[in-house]
């Protein structure tokens, strides 16, 4: 019984350190290339260094850390150079998922519904300019359409982009300080709307624009950043 009771002692150490770690590196309070140093972070939570440990090896499962040859953890750096591959696989998941949905949607009511609280949510948290909020919401969004779409391959695949891109949406948002316009509100509406009418052309063309829109600001916002650097490297 005590060992049963020390695991899950554990076990709940892990996920509070797992969590709070999680928060910052996805809300970019921890930039990529951070060090977590065990010994630290166990001070920091008040717990011994196991269940740090455990964390932060879910969190590489995430792939949000990287252990290094010398053992040391840090944040994992974003690759921008894959960039380019990683919105075009992103854009075609938006398709096959949306288009797939509208085309099941008229017999899947329950999913429907939950389609519909997830938006609720996303609404909440972009009113609320909650950054982290709005990103979890945008991604169980976009999963539950890929779950009506009803291939798990797809859905698996869609969801691992769409955490691996967390980071990157966060850096999104942050071109609008927070305060998301109304517009990306009103497109998750109309992509509703569309399923729900088994509109599959029209639910296409909706995710290839919602998907367009992203990329280019996420390219307008990097742009920005490169030219920054570069102008401060000249002074």
């Amino acid at each position: 019984m005590a060992e049963t009771a020390k695991a899950k002692t554990r076990g709940s150490g892990t996920q509070k350190v797992y969590e709070a770690l999680r928060r910052e590196i996805l809300a970019m309070d921890l930039m990529p290339g951070s060090p977590l140093d065990e010994v630290r972070l166990s001070e920091r939570f008040g717990m011994s260094r196991t269940p740090v440990r455990e964390a932060l090896l879910k969190l590489s499962g995430d792939a949000l850390v990287t252990t290094l040859p010398n053992r040391n953890t840090i944040v994992s750096a974003i690759n921008f150079a894959d960039m380019p591959s990683y919105f075009e696989a992103l854009t075609l998941m938006y398709r096959i998922t949306t288009r797939g949905a509208a085309s099941r949607a008229p017999h899947e009511q329950t999913m429907m519904a939950n389609i519909r609280n997830r938006q609720s949510e996303f609404v909440a948290a972009v009113e609320a300019q909650d950054a982290f909020a709005m990103i979890e919401a945008n991604r169980e969004f976009h999963v539950a359409i890929a779950n009506l779409a009803g291939n798990s391959y797809y859905t698996g695949f869609f969801s691992r982009l769409l955490d691996e891109g967390r980071r990157i949406l966060r850096l999104y948002y942050s071109t609008f300080d927070d305060r998301l316009p109304r517009q990306y509100v009103d497109e998750h509406e109309e992509m509703i709307a569309t399923i729900e009418n088994g509109d599959t052309e029209k639910a296409d063309r909706l995710a290839i624009a919602h998907a367009d829109q992203i990329v280019r600001q996420i390219q307008e916002y990097l742009a920005r950043e490169t030219e920054q650097a570069r102008a401060l490297s000249l002074d």
